[in-house]
């Protein structure tokens, strides 16, 4: 290579991760916490109504790996529960 020649640039594509594709990896979508005493939890039962540190309508935590990734919103597809992202939490690593 001349000087003043660059080294040619590959651009990433999906194919190049396929070897990790298959590594199984914990989501967590978290809507809020609260703190109990044990004699609390241990009377807690069907129909049961926690209050969490989060409003109505307010982002919830998204984690994989229990390592904070991303805010959500909650959603509802067909008949299930889903969680949509709406902001990437960037690493300092």
């Amino acid at each position: 290579m001349s000087v003043g020649q660059q080294e040619p640039v590959h651009s990433k594509v999906a194919e190049d991760l396929e070897h990790v594709f298959d590594v199984p990896v914990n989501v967590s979508a978290v809507l809020g916490r609260t703190k109990l005493e044990i004699g609390e939890l241990l009377r807690l039962g069907p129909g049961t109504v926690l209050e969490l540190d989060r409003r109505v309508g307010e982002a919830i935590d998204i984690f994989v790996n229990d390592r904070l990734v991303a805010r959500g919103e909650v959603v509802l597809v067909d008949d299930r529960l889903g969680v949509t992202m709406t902001e990437i939490i960037k690493s300092d690593r």
